[in-house]
């Protein structure tokens, strides 16, 4: 399967050292309270998994599944949530995990979204940021990695729902998705 990466961008070892940092930044952030987490599926499950296992606060998950892309390297522009959260998130604080925020518009809507149901805060975890690519300003609370405009696969990345089990984040070749 190597052979269909340009080069490894992130390896297994730098993520393992950035996601402890991140739960560092984030226990510190949320101590003394009690946390829901909110996983944008499919791609932010292995970063949440990782993430949570190293918190040492009272932490509740709930999963939102949304699409934008469909099988395309491109998003479409039109976000659907194939799935909402099922959890009552008023007055409570509130962090959404998410795999990667590219053109930002998925993000921005999901925020939309969730600060209508009137949470006491709303925070937002990536493990990647492609500001080169963004459309739409969102802030973004913790960011494990800033990378170029590349098209990456790994670590719960994918390009036709293949390449998620990855432990490393990899360019993929052009010749595999065009």
């Amino acid at each position: 399967m190597r052979q269909h990466f340009e080069r490894i961008l992130i390896s297994e070892e730098d993520i393992r050292s950035r996601v402890n940092v991140m739960a560092d930044e984030i226990n510190k952030a949320y101590a003394g309270k009690d946390l829901v987490v909110i996983g944008i599926l499919r791609g932010s499950v292995i970063f949440l998994a990782d993430l949570v296992r190293q918190l040492d606060i009272p932490v509740s998950f709930d999963f939102m599944a949304v699409s934008s892309y469909g099988s395309s390297t491109e998003s479409s522009g039109i976000v659907r949530i194939n799935y909402d959260i099922k959890t009552d998130i008023r007055g409570r604080d509130v962090l959404i995990v998410e795999d990667i925020i590219d053109t930002g518009r998925t993000l921005h809507h999901l925020v939309e979204l969730l600060i209508s149901k009137q949470p006491a805060s709303l925070k937002i975890a990536t493990l990647l940021d492609k500001p080169d690519r963004r459309q739409v300003p969102v802030d973004v609370d913790f960011i494990g990695f800033t990378i170029p405009d590349e098209f990456v696969v790994g670590y719960g990345l994918d390009y036709a729902n293949k390449y998620r089990n990855l432990p490393f984040i990899a360019i993929l070749k052009r010749e595999i998705y065009e």
